[in-house]
């Protein structure tokens, strides 16, 4: 019987991982010379809270209501919560695999804490508080993870940090102990679906991507850490290899990452900017970069604000929707393209296009739940951030990230490398996040419920190869 080991490298960038760096990565590479590889076209927006609730799930950003770390609790001013797995309300592979009896290890799975009851065993992902926390399903296995690595590391302390040498200790030690547990687990207990992930190539990326890339306007020539990224990526390339001593010829092994990395440009001050289009009004004139909390808001001349991250999420103020609403009903869409319009034409910093790109939610999602944002903004195709600040001398660029430094931004294209029985040798250019939880139900010969949004890359390319066969 078919078994399937999924490992999940958060921001695993596929122009590094498939193509500059292959012939470093034996592990990577003998996967990619025996199966199916590409690019994997992740959600709007790519972020790691919702990207790998929506891969295991196979459900968009708008189906299960999350669009970031922080949302929106209703249409007042200050609700916001953080989306751990409680947010989660949609089942997921596991879940699915349970139903039928087989059972699964997941590990660190951005999503599950808390956990929750499955068939198998789990442990909780970077959001957990901490090791006080309790962490595992079932409880008893908590004592169990400290008996083989000691204190297990759920995420560094903080990769946004100029302590760069100590930076790669956090980085390499969380990353020993999470690929250490998954051999044991792998070891000593029953699977039919196994699934991690590993969150040290997004921390990488973050702290280290100026010092490999000499065309990152910070890089230095001739750094200490100018091969970090890649050291990593060749160590992850190692562990990998332990873990595929566990998978017989009967296994089909996915490595997959949610989204891309690429080097930042700089941040755009999203409320900086439109406060002085005359969208947002703060209550005092601030002196320098301050919150918006801090600024304080004045919701009677406000059209619209920001939240800063990765990527921007655009809330406007509507009359009969937010307490102090402006925007009237009638105008809202006037507004909103008004404005999607004007972010899209902010130029760079020199001057030129960006290539920022502008999505409506109902546009991206057939579903729309929870509280969307009215736009999503990726400035440069996110080559540049969203930074939250207003006020102080920066103006609209800002080169300072205001949550500490960070190097590299996200990217829309993730990659996944499969191999394994009935999966074809072949080069892939048309796979998407959605389509890993149908195509892991395929290959364990289990069917996909019809709420999933994607499609098996096995039964697909199957039915085009017929197809292809009966027209010749």
């Amino acid at each position: 019987m078919t078994r399937v080991m999924i490992i999940g490298l958060d921001c695993a960038e596929p122009s590094l991982v498939l193509d500059r760096w292959r012939d470093e990565l034996p592990t990577l590479a003998g996967l990619m010379e025996r199966g199916t590889y590409g690019e994997l076209t992740s959600v709007v927006p790519p972020i790691t809270v919702p990207a790998w609730s929506c891969m295991m799930s196979s459900r968009t950003p708008g189906d299960l209501g999350i669009y970031g770390f922080r949302n929106r609790a209703d249409h007042s001013y200050d609700a916001m919560y953080i989306a751990n797995g409680t947010a989660v309300r949609e089942p997921r592979l596991w879940d699915f695999v349970g139903r039928h009896g087989l059972s699964s290890i997941v590990l660190g799975v951005p999503g599950t804490y808390p956990p929750r009851p499955l068939n198998g065993v789990l442990v909780s992902c970077f959001l957990t508080p901490s090791v006080r926390s309790q962490y595992t399903y079932p409880t008893h296995l908590r004592k169990e993870v400290e008996q083989v690595v000691g204190e297990y590391l759920f995420d560094c302390t903080n990769f946004r940090t100029e302590d760069k040498d100590d930076l790669l200790r956090q980085v390499y030690e969380m990353t020993d102990r999470r690929f250490a547990l998954a051999d044991h687990l792998l070891g000593t207990r029953p699977w039919d679906f196994f699934v991690m992930v590993e969150m040290g190539v997004d921390r990488m990326y973050h702290g280290f991507w100026k010092a490999m890339d000499p065309e990152h306007r910070k890089h230095v020539p001739g750094n200490p850490h100018q091969d970090a990224i890649k050291d990593y990526h060749r160590h992850v390339d190692g562990l990998m290899a332990r873990l595929l001593a566990h998978a017989d010829e009967d296994t089909v092994v996915l490595v997959v990452s949610d989204h891309g990395g690429k080097r930042m440009e700089g941040g755009i001050r999203v409320n900086e900017w439109l406060r002085r289009e005359g969208l947002l009004a703060t209550q005092s004139e601030p002196t320098e970069a301050v919150s918006l909390d801090q600024a304080g808001i004045d919701w009677s001349r406000t059209v619209a604000w920001g939240e800063g991250g990765y990527y921007s999420r655009i809330f406007m103020n509507v009359e009969g929707r937010e307490p102090q609403g402006i925007v009237r009903a009638e105008d809202y869409e006037r507004v909103r393209d008004d404005l999607a319009r004007r972010l899209a034409s902010i130029p760079d910093d020199r001057g030129n296009a960006m290539d920022t790109k502008v999505y409506k939610p109902e546009d991206v999602y057939d579903e729309v739940n929870g509280v969307a944002p009215d736009l999503i903004v990726h400035f440069g195709d996110l080559s540049w951030r969203s930074v939250g600040t207003v006020g102080g001398a920066d103006g609209v660029y800002t080169f300072e990230n205001d949550t500490g430094p960070d190097d590299a931004n996200h990217a829309q294209q993730g990659l996944l490398v499969m191999a394994g029985p009935g999966v074809p040798v072949e080069r892939r250019d048309d796979m998407h996040l959605l389509d890993v939880a149908p195509t892991v139900l395929d290959l364990l010969g289990l069917p996909a419920p019809a709420t999933m949004r994607g499609s098996s890359l096995i039964s697909d390319r199957a039915r085009h190869a017929t197809m292809e066969m009966i027209r010749s």
